[in-house]
């Protein structure tokens, strides 16, 4: 195995991140974070269960300058807190073009405003969830943070992460791990 296919077997990317009931960073409290990138560099993900506050997808698309819209109530999401202006959509893979990246298999991102249009006008993909901002984490911060108990590591659920219902998918992330949040220590273990 090569040093590249170690990293990639190693990687989280396309995974949840399921914060533990003590999470100490109030941003995060009973977050699901769906990982897109994950490497030697660092991690970047996006928050999948906060919408936004004091912006709707009407307004957005009124920013964006987007006349058009057949959609009347797309959520936008508090996707983290760096570069909180900066839009992302998680989506299903039967929409992929340039500027798409493959997270997943059955998912991908994509962060241009032709998705936006696409989505406005009725078309774009199946799935999707627009999120603006991103949690990023610097090179071995992430690792630290899931060693210091932070963090749950969960396969992503397709279900889950497109659900309109925001205040369940944490809870519903814990039950697929088989995890009863009141049973959870704040304390890690060393072996």
């Amino acid at each position: 195995m090569t040093e590249q296919d170690s990293a990639a077997a190693s990687s989280l990317a396309g995974r949840f991140l399921i914060a533990m009931p003590h999470m100490g960073d109030k941003r995060f409290a009973r977050t699901v974070v769906f990982l897109c990138a994950h490497g030697q560099e660092g991690a970047m993900g996006l928050v999948v269960n906060k919408e936004a506050d004091n912006i709707s997808f009407d307004d957005l698309l009124e920013q964006l300058d987007i006349k058009e819209s057949t959609i009347t109530a797309l959520p936008v999401h508090n996707g983290g807190p760096v570069e909180t202006g900066r839009g992302f959509v998680l989506h299903s893979r039967d929409y992929f073009k340039e500027g798409s990246i493959k997270v997943t298999d059955t998912v991908a991102m994509t962060a241009t405003v032709d998705i936006l249009r696409s989505i406005a006008g009725g078309g774009g993909p199946r799935k999707r969830l627009l999120a603006l901002g991103y949690a990023g984490w610097a090179q071995g911060q992430l690792e630290s943070e899931i060693q210091d108990n932070g963090w749950l590591i969960a396969d992503a659920d397709d279900d889950i992460l497109f659900s309109f219902d925001l205040e369940q998918k944490w809870t519903r992330a814990m039950e697929n791990l088989g995890v009863d949040p009141a049973a959870l220590s704040g304390t890690a273990g060393r072996a």
